[in-house]
């Protein structure tokens, strides 16, 4: 969200290029952590989508270059926001380097697809019946 507020102060003329690229950019970092973590019984899948945040947070920094290069962002905000998509990097590649270990414990199918009609839902019954 810093990055989304930080672009609030650029120019009107960037609002279709640089300030929306780089919302774009930051904002699936995090989503694709979110469908990463989702996917983690699956070692590839999960690794996939840490391949793309990791992808997405480069292409973050390459923006943040533009826009200190442009005069949008001080040297030191540029800095700190480098700083930080480096350590997401990092942490990203510690997680792909060793997938197994962030996969959920104890679900003994872990990894396996379910067979066609084996997940079966059930609705509670406080919200089976109106009162």
């Amino acid at each position: 969200m810093d990055i989304f507020r930080r672009s609030k102060t650029f120019p009107e003329e960037e609002r279709y290029s640089l300030t929306s690229q780089i919302r774009r950019s930051s904002r699936s970092v995090a989503a694709n952590i979110a469908e990463g973590y989702r996917k983690r019984q699956y070692p590839a899948m999960f690794c996939s989508k840490l391949a793309d945040a990791d992808a997405e947070a480069t292409e973050t920094a390459a923006w943040l270059d533009f826009a200190k290069d442009c005069g949008h962002l001080a040297p030191e905000a540029h800095r700190q926001f480098t700083a930080a998509y480096d350590e997401i990097g990092r942490m990203l590649h510690v997680m792909i380097a060793d997938p197994e270990k962030f996969a959920p414990r104890g679900n003994v199918n872990a990894g396996k697809p379910l067979e066609r009609g084996a997940l079966k839902t059930s609705v509670p019954p406080s919200f089976s019946s109106r009162q």
